[in-house]
């Protein structure tokens, strides 16, 4: 029986076998052949992964078999979201992703787990013989970046990062615009992102919730005790497990960012902010203005507001672009050219600006999973390699360094480096829990 694709998941194969046909041979080692389904497990389902798990079910030519977490709740959330994703197979059910591992069934981790589990897990699966699919950003800080980076390379398996707006086709339109000179040389991109996020209170110590496992949660992480208020979303503002918002969401816009300005490693990155909508316990700034410079006269500026939501140009995130000739402004999957008297040139309306909590939605998504499914089947490399997505994550990682140490980092334009301070070098990894160091 013939299966019925989604208008833009055919368009997509189309275009992407006729582009295939010049394309240099596979980069990465596959056994599989186009038409067999990829299969994967995921790994959290408390937010972003009930729409990873929905996403990959509804995927055609992918299948879930595993929803994992080691919080029961969200475990249940995953199923319903496969559920909701027309799979009619139910997924197998674990506490421990070491299970999807194991088993030689599955081609793929989704990793969808909080900050600090994202590369040491990806480095577990890599070893396994898993491809994966790992959510933003790639690694909890730079050392991980760099070891998830041979890791890809050692193993040769496809690792995609879900900076899902490097697919989207009129992001992609737009930015090819500005690579062919629609506004001349750019040399400046300003990012933002605002939200209007409460207090997370005073902690209070508290036993562990029935049904979660937060000795496994907290995995490469040094054992610190269960508190009220970092479950199941919170921990993004601890530097023991997250990043803050400058790689939660900047992340993205950030990509676009060096993407559209065609820039890797910065020569200076300075950072100024704080926590200053409430006095609580959340410790990665919820106001900061970034600044990168790069050595060929561009620089890149980023504003994050996690608790002041007033939008710029209409949009709680976006990216403008400024050239000789006009400006840039990426708007969701859309995008408006101006020349440089303000008058519009050019306005393109995506499929849509909607996003929810958990992403958004599958008619945003569905090119970059679709993306990673057919590098898995070819060994193509992916759109977002993990060598080219990393170097996005250390740009929001040397910014939240900036922060830490209260002054301006020089950098090694060749490599991202930080240069002549060993204090602010001691924030480039982290300590780990004996039992999961991570090892290449």
């Amino acid at each position: 029986m013939a299966i019925l694709l989604p208008r833009r998941e055919f368009i997509r194969q189309a275009t992407a076998a006729s582009v295939m046909l010049g394309a240099p041979g596979p980069l990465i080692q596959t056994n599989g052949s186009a038409a067999e389904k990829v299969v994967v497990g995921i790994m959290g389902t408390n937010g972003r992964g009930e729409a990873l798990a929905q996403g990959f079910a509804k995927l055609p030519g992918a299948e879930v078999s595993y929803i994992c977490d080691v919080d029961e709740q969200a475990v249940a959330k995953g199923l319903k979201a496969v559920q909701s994703g027309g799979q009619k197979k139910a997924p197998k059910t674990t506490g421990d992703f070491r299970q999807i591992l194991d088993d030689k069934s599955v081609d793929a981790l989704v990793i969808a787990a909080p900050d600090h589990w994202h590369a040491p897990a990806a480095i577990l699966a890599l070893k396994a013989g898993k491809n994966v699919y790992v959510e933003k950003p790639c690694s909890h800080n730079p050392r991980e970046g760099e070891w998830l980076v041979q890791a890809a390379q050692k193993y040769k398996k496809v690792v995609q990062m879900g900076n899902q707006r490097r697919s989207w086709p009129k992001v992609v339109e737009a930015i090819n615009m500005v690579k062919e000179g629609a506004i001349g040389r750019a040399y400046f991109a300003k990012a933002w992102y605002a939200n209007t996020r409460v207090s997370i209170g005073r902690c209070k110590p508290a036993p562990v919730p029935a049904g979660f496992n937060f000795d496994l949660w907290q995995g490469p992480a040094p054992r610190r005790e269960y508190r009220d208020n970092i479950h199941p979303y919170n921990w993004h503002w601890f530097w023991h497990w997250g990043t803050g918002e400058l790689l939660n969401n900047g992340t993205h816009f950030i990509d676009l960012c060096r993407w559209g300005l065609e820039v890797d490693y910065p020569t200076e990155v300075n950072s100024v902010g704080g926590r200053y909508a409430f006095e609580d316990d959340w410790e990665t700034p919820d106001t900061q203005l970034t600044n990168f410079a790069f050595a060929n006269r561009k620089s890149i500026s980023w504003e994050g507001r996690s608790c002041n939501g007033r939008n710029v140009e209409g949009i709680s995130g976006g990216v403008d672009f400024y050239g000789e000739k006009g400006t840039m402004a990426i708007q969701g999957n859309g995008y408006t050219l101006y020349d440089n008297k303000n008058k519009e040139l050019k306005k393109v309306s995506g499929d849509s600006n909607q996003v929810t909590a958990s992403g958004p939605g599958f008619d945003m998504d569905v090119d970059h999973f679709a993306n990673f499914r057919d590098a898995i089947r070819t060994g193509a490399r992916p759109v977002s390699s993990i060598e080219d997505a990393n170097k996005s994550v250390l740009l929001c990682q040397l910014g939240n360094i900036a922060h830490r140490v209260g002054r301006s980092l020089s950098c090694d334009p060749a490599t991202g480096r930080i240069k002549n301070d060993p204090d602010a070098m001691k924030l480039w990894g982290r300590e780990y829990d004996p039992a999961w160091m991570p090892v290449v």
